[in-house]
């Protein structure tokens, strides 16, 4: 018995493609080779989906925006390849602000996300299950958000991060740093992460370096850039903090502070010896 499949002769679908029972695929759209979609899910128009990807049951992938200026404009989703979606996510169709909503090359989307309209998610990146994203939000390369996390709209979020589960994003999270606790803090460099990904030894102290400029010593934003720039060496990791720093528009993470309001130390002493903090 063939599978009830409900394909638009006009869609675009690749070579070795597989579409399991109870399919929809609408009129615009484009998949590309050796994809693989599985029953009850929905593609719909507007969406452009690159090579061996995967697309779990229950996932609806290019649905309308749920922003009340939309009115059927003809935007798109862009996903690249080697992208997994898990069961019953939802991602949307950009708006006429940027036109598209992108998640780039190998990306995993866990089960129960929702990805609204003009996200921009960039490569290698994870994201668990029933993680939030409002609209107009990016989510730089090779970082993972926890699950149940949920970010405002119009936040960035840099390179090589991870986020705690259940964290509530509301300010930009700037690369290569943990961030954890409520109200969301910076929570140390994330260097497994970073190891795990090729960044040297020297790599990764250069950014440590830099972030207990910023967090740590008791500087406001403007202040720590200034002593960054002044005393630390020209990297490519430096200047992709400061630049990401530099282009917020809704301010970045504040440091960690006790319960009390007090800031962590940025030394502690163990044994009776000076340490570094263990937000390093």
């Amino acid at each position: 018995m063939n599978p009830i499949r409900n394909i638009h002769p006009e869609a675009k679908i690749g070579k070795n493609v597989k579409i399991g029972a109870f399919v929809t695929i609408e009129k615009d759209v484009v998949i590309g080779d050796n994809t693989e979609i599985s029953p009850n899910a929905v593609i719909m128009n507007g969406t452009r989906m690159g090579e061996n990807c995967k697309v779990f049951p229950g996932a609806i992938v290019g649905s309308i925006p749920q922003d009340l200026k939309y009115k059927g404009e003809r935007t798109f989703l862009e996903i690249g390849n080697n992208v997994t979606i898990r069961e019953y996510c939802t991602i949307n169709i950009g708006t006429t602000a940027n036109w598209k909503t992108v998640i780039e090359d190998n990306c995993l989307i866990m089960a129960y996300c929702h990805i609204a309209h003009d996200c921009i998610i960039h490569e290698r990146c994870v994201l668990a299950n029933n993680v939030t994203l409002a609209g107009h939000i990016e989510v730089g390369q090779r970082t993972t958000l926890g699950g149940l996390t949920a970010v405002h709209q119009f936040v960035r979020i840099g390179d090589n991060v991870m986020v705690g589960g259940g964290s509530l994003v509301r300010k930009d999270i700037p690369p290569y740093i943990k961030a954890a606790r409520e109200p969301l803090s910076y929570a140390g460099v994330n260097s497994i992460g970073l190891r795990r990904k090729g960044f040297s030894d020297d790599q990764i102290h250069n950014i440590q370096d830099i972030y207990r400029l910023l967090y740590q010593k008791g500087h406001n934003t403007s202040q720590a850039l200034e002593v960054i720039q002044s005393t630390l060496s020209e990297t490519p990791e430096r200047e992709n903090i400061l630049g990401f720093i530099k282009d917020t528009s809704r301010g970045i993470i504040r440091g960690y502070r006790h319960m009390n309001g007090g800031k962590v130390s940025p030394r502690i002493k163990v044994n009776g010896n000076r340490n570094e903090s263990l937000l390093s």
